[in-house]
Formats: structure tokens, sequence, C-alpha cells
């Protein structure tokens, strides 16, 4: 153990009894909310810069006057607290300001997937039981499409904001610019009413087949994610700005990014989306300190053309999740990073893990009692003992991960009864207890001097879910899709691993349908690009005579993931979609080759 290990994790000592502080749980009456934290901070910075976006810049008291109108016409739309409102925006001034004002009034902001159409629109929009709809000019097509539709249900209002001015507000919808024009900017009464146990934010999954579950968001909840953020992971105050270029209505770039800055007073730096040529100048360009990161970016950003000065720029801290092992250093080294604040945790889930010790290739810790439990991956299924319990794994050991819940540490799921009870695991070790199953594998690792802290890694999802372009994807969902093509009699889902690509890649395994002799590729290729997104869509197709099965019936994928697409295992046909591609060819000793040796470019 170094001497400088030691020096180095000493210091972050502060930090961490910071965040301790932070989080001790407060009664869920007590008066706060994330609007809250707006008006205090734009008290003590009100001529701050609070946003950068696209060449303009808002300071703290222009934001929360915006915010103000914004609130100020809701008001005349009839809402009352508790109600929920869904919010189509791309990442723009316009979406902070919308969800301030969500938030000072006590309506649920439901935050709408941008790239969605059609039923999951529809789908979205339903479960949440919104009853106005705030969308974006940018949207404008996708909402007039499903407006009419008779399965949507409960909207009264569409309250249209423009973007860039080339259509007008369209008749069927209000002008929200116009309507909230000239309304008052002083901070509303409402916003003293709001408690921590409050629901703010749904927050959607990545549904696979497009139709998502809304996880339920308190006020707790973003404050403590926003905590974790801007005390124990980034450390950011006032003079910071936090560059922020992922889609504003998941959860990290939200919470650790947009939380961060609004309880500090740090200014964002806004982009509607990663560019990778743009990162640099634009990092240099606003100043930009920290940056809110998934893995999927960091892996980009290593690929792109290196430069001589590529370290030199004001980014010292990030934080993030995903960053593989194999990344970590190299993009440290090369960006100039001082802090890493890897982080593990869900949107609807009760644990969280963060590095703040600013160790390597970890997760970090947690002060949320957790369990690793044996899991039998071949077997897909959790190992029980001989009187039914689970069975905790050793140090080192890769475990399923399992949150236990409490008053202190609730799991407040979905806006679905049925599919929050699915992830609670009762009766585990002890009759009467409940533990949320993350549905993931991790293990404890070896980072040296860490105050006597358990220090954590991700290891993989497991079973029927895998990590794909920083996605989850239900095996399950792609797999009903795929079997509803003419020529499928049945297919095996599953994630087989591409060097030095971000999670794992979709590989199916088919069965032709009876008096099929072969899979007619281009009709197969067209069924799953306009059925799945592009994250779920299989990289491969293996076909089989017939799928193999346990004597109950389950399908066997073990073995599968461990031939994956080796042409030296498998002498079944294999077809591949490469990058860019929207077809399926056949796999070849060249192309394989190439996956090989990490250069296939996924």
């Amino acid at each position: 153990m170094s001497l400088r290990n030691i020096v180095s994790t000493m210091a972050e000592t502060s930090t961490l009894l910071q965040v301790v502080k932070e989080v001790k749980p407060k009664p869920s009456s007590t008066r706060d909310c994330f609007a809250a934290r707006v008006e205090r901070t734009t008290a003590r910075f009100p001529n701050h810069t609070a946003v950068i976006f696209e060449g303009q810049r808002l300071t703290w008291s222009e934001l929360n006057a915006l915010a103000n109108r914004y609130a100020a016409a809701l008001r005349t739309q009839g809402l009352v607290r508790g109600d929920a409102v869904s919010l189509m925006m791309e990442n723009r001034i316009e979406f902070l300001a919308a969800i301030i004002a969500l938030n000072k009034l006590g309506i649920i902001a439901a935050l709408i997937n941008t790239n969605l159409t059609g039923k999951p629109l529809i789908h979205c929009i339903n479960i949440t039981q919104s009853r106005l709809c705030i969308f974006g000019e940018e949207q404008l097509e996708a909402v007039d499409q499903v407006r009419t539709e008779p399965e949507l249900a409960g909207i009264e209002s569409w309250l249209f904001v423009s973007d860039a001015k080339a259509t007008p507000c369209p008749d069927w919808a209000v002008d929200f610019d116009k309507e909230s024009a000239g309304k008052p900017s002083d901070n509303p009464s409402h916003t003293g009413q709001n408690t921590l146990a409050d629901t703010a934010l749904y927050i959607y999954t990545s549904g696979t087949t497009g139709l998502p579950k809304a996880s339920v968001i308190s006020n707790r909840r973003f404050l403590l994610a926003s905590a974790m953020s801007y005390k124990g992971g980034l450390k950011c105050k006032e003079n910071d700005c936090i560059y922020l270029c992922l889609p504003l209505y998941h959860g990290t770039g939200l919470f650790l990014g947009v939380g961060a800055s609004f309880s500090t007073g740090a200014a964002m730096y806004i982009r509607r989306k990663f560019s990778g040529s743009a990162f640099l100048s634009d990092i240099r360009e606003s100043g930009a300190t920290c940056f809110i990161y998934i893995g999927e970016l960091c892996r980009y950003l290593l690929n792109t053309p290196q430069k001589a000065d590529d370290h030199s720029s004001t980014l010292t801290a990030m934080m993030g999740n995903g960053l593989r092992p194999d990344v970590w250093h190299e993009f440290k080294s090369r960006f100039g990073i001082k802090r890493i604040a890897e982080f593990y945790g869900s949107s609807e889930g009760n644990v969280a893990f963060v590095n703040m010790l600013n160790k390597d290739c970890t997760v970090g810790t947690t002060s949320i009692p957790i369990a690793l439990v044996k899991y039998d991956v071949d077997a897909d299924e959790i190992v029980r003992d001989e009187k039914g319990h689970l069975i905790k794994v050793a140090n080192g050991e890769p475990g399923l991960l399992l949150g236990k819940i409490t008053e202190k540490t609730a799991f407040e799921g979905y806006t679905s009864k049925e599919d929050t009870e699915k992830k609670i695991l009762r009766d585990a070790f002890a009759k009467g207890d409940a533990w949320f199953n993350t549905g993931d594998l991790m293990k404890t690792v070896d980072v040296g001097f860490s105050l006597g802290l358990p220090h954590y890694q991700f290891v993989d999802r497991i079973g029927d879910t895998f990590r794909w372009k920083s996605e989850n994807v239900s095996t399950n969902e792609v797999g009903e899709i795929i079997n509803g093509h003419p020529q499928i009699d049945f297919c095996n889902v599953y994630g087989v691993e591409i060097p030095k690509a971000d999670g794992k890649a979709g590989m199916a395994s088919l069965v032709l349908a009876p008096g099929v002799d072969a899979l007619d590729i281009k009709s197969f290729s067209a069924y799953v690009n306009e059925h799945l997104p592009a994250y779920a869509r299989p990289v491969f197709l293996r076909i089989q005579p017939e799928l193999d099965t346990t004597g109950t019936f389950k399908m066997v994928k073990g073995e599968l993931r461990k031939q994956g697409y080796d042409l030296d295992q498998v002498s079944d046909p294999i077809y591949v979609l490469k990058p860019r591609s929207d077809t399926y060819t056949l796999l070849d000793k060249e192309f394989a080759d190439i996956l090989r040796a990490g250069k296939a470019g996924y």
C-alpha cells in the first residue's frame, strides 16, 4: 500500500463527511424541491451565468424569471398539485424552464424520450395519466401524428414552444410562448408547499420495444442524487461550468448535471446532442470544468483523431457511469482528467454507489444496506440453500446485487404496481424482508487504502437483459418482436461481447418456420429496422435447426453465449449487421478477424 495512495485517500475524507451530512435522512414532510433550490441559488447569484446554449446566455435571475412566467401560464390551465404533464422537448433553455415551473407548482413532469413516435409515444403519455403535453416545435411532427389517435387518453391541451421559429403554432395547440409572455416573473408561493415525499418526475426506462415503464422520482430522490454529484462527485461550486450533452429526459444528465447546477449555482453548457468533433472546442470556449458522461461517449472520444494538446483544457472532473476499465486510464491521461466519479444506480432503484474517493476503475462504495448473492449464470437463476434462502458470495466473487428495502431506503418503483412487485425479492434471508433486485452482477475490488470502505465494480447484466449502446435491452421483448416475422418459428436472444465495444451486442439464434428453407434476409432486415430501435436490433443472427432447452423447456443461453459468433466453434450460418448498415450479411472470416481485432467500429 503506497504512501501516495493513503495521502490521496485521506484528502477525500472531508468530501465523504460532507456527503454523509448532506444525505442524512430527513422527515418526508420536510419542505424542499429542486425548484426551491433554483430560487435560493437565484437569490445568492442573480447575475451569475446559469445556462449557455447555442450562443445564448441566461443568468440565474433570467432563467428563474422565465420559469416563473411559465408557472403563471400553467396555473391558468386548471392544473392542481399532483397532476402530471408530459414534456417532450430537446435539450434547450425552455426545457429547463419548463421542469422548474412544473416543480414550483407541485406538478409532475413526465419526461418523454424525444425519439419516440406512434404507439410508444401514446403509451408513455397514457401510463402517467398526463393532463397536458408541453412539446417543442422540433417535436411537432411526432405529436401531430398521435394527437387524434383514439388510444390516446386524457390530454386536455397541447402547449407549443417555438424553437427555430420555422413553423408557427398549429391551430390545435396553445402557443405557450405567447401565453406566458407578460405573466408575473416573481416566485409563486406554491414552491414552499412542496415536500421531499412529493413526486417530482416520471422518468422512463429504456423499453426495448418502445414500451417503457415510468419510474417514480420524488423530490427526495432528485435532491439526494444531485447532492452525491455536487458534494461527492464533481465537487462543483458557483464558479464551475458543467458540460451537458446527454439527453436530459434521462436521469444521468438531469440529476448529476442539472441538479448539481440548481443547488450550487454552477453554470450549465448545454448541447442538444453529443458531438465528438465539437467536444474539446466546446469545453475550451465555455471554460467547462465538469463533464457528465456515459461510457459510450468516452469510448467514442478515444476513437477520434488524437492531438498533442487534447489534455489542454479547463476540464478536470467528470461523473457518469459505464466507463470500462480498459478505457479508464487512457481517457484520463489523454484528456487531462484529475477526477473520475463513476457511479452506479438506476432511475427506479433504491441502490446507488459513488466513487467519492477518486479511485480508479470502481463505482465506489455505498451506505445503503446491500447484498451480493450467488447467481447461476448458465441456468439463469438465483442459487438458494436447503432452507430456500439466498447465499451471499465471498469477497471478490461476482454476485447478484440486491438493495434492502426499508423505510429509509424505499423502492419507489414504477407507476405500475405489478411492474414494481416484479422487481422485489421477499423472504430472501429472513421471513418478512424485502430486497430490490437490480438484475446486475457486482463484485468487490481492491483499491488500496479506502478508509475501510469496500469498493465495488460492475460485472455484467444477468439473464434476460444486457447493456448495449448505454441502453438496457430485454431479450424477451426482442424475441417476441422477432417471433412475429412470418419466417421465424422461434428465437433465442442473448448478449455477446465485441472487443473494444461498450456493453454486449445482441445475438439471436433463429429456428425457421416449417417449410422455410432459407431466411429472406432483405425481408427480415426491413422487419427488424421497422419494429426495433437501433440499439435493440441484434448485431448477429445464427440459424439453427432447433433450439436447445432445459427439461422444463427453458431456453439454454450459456453455451450459445460462449460460442458467440466464433466461426471456429459454430458451423451454423451466422449473419452480421455491420455498422451503418441496415441489412444483414453473411459473416465471413475477413470481417470476423476485424471483429476480433476490435476494429469493426461498433
